[in-house]
């Protein structure tokens, strides 16, 4: 009756110089398909600071750690992809992402978020979390659509948003 949540932070390793060497370093007992979105998270978060913010040169220099906690738990599976490229945006742009925020989606290397899988469990993890709004593929919508109109005492069924 639902899954757990999934918990993605990215912290910069060390300051920024021009001497600094780019990376990334990933922690969490992450499988192989879970590692793989990881990079791609990763190369899709450069491109769209180096198309979008040019002048923003963070990932020039920047040694980012991204960690998944829970490590003794392994982690597999392609959809927290658009999740770590966001952990690592907000840490480039250094822009907070409200906790109360879920999300879900496979991405690709050009920045499609694909269809997941289980959006049910994934949605009843999302509020056991406390968190009260799901972003989620748009391929998605009518597995949302046909979800049981069941929520925990204090959160309408829909307080849900659809992106």
């Amino acid at each position: 009756m639902g899954g757990a949540a999934l918990y993605v932070e990215s912290i910069l390793e060390s300051a920024l110089s021009q001497s600094s060497r780019p990376g990334l370093e990933r922690t969490g007992n992450l499988k192989p398909v879970m590692k793989e979105s990881t990079q791609i998270a990763y190369s899709f978060a450069k491109h769209v600071l180096a198309t979008k913010f040019p002048e923003n040169k963070f990932f020039d220099h920047a040694k980012i750690h991204l960690h998944c906690p829970e490590g003794a738990v392994q982690k597999d599976g392609p959809s927290a992809g658009i999740t770590m490229a966001t952990s690592m945006l907000s840490l480039a742009m250094n822009k907070e992402v409200d906790p109360t925020l879920a999300m879900t989606g496979e991405l690709t290397v050009t920045g499609k978020v694909l269809r997941i899988g289980g959006l049910r469990e994934k949605t009843v993890a999302a509020r056991r979390a406390g968190c009260n709004r799901i972003l989620f593929p748009k391929d998605n919508w009518g597995d949302w659509v046909e979800l049981p109109e069941v929520s925990p005492p204090g959160l309408s069924d829909r307080s849900f948003t659809e992106k």
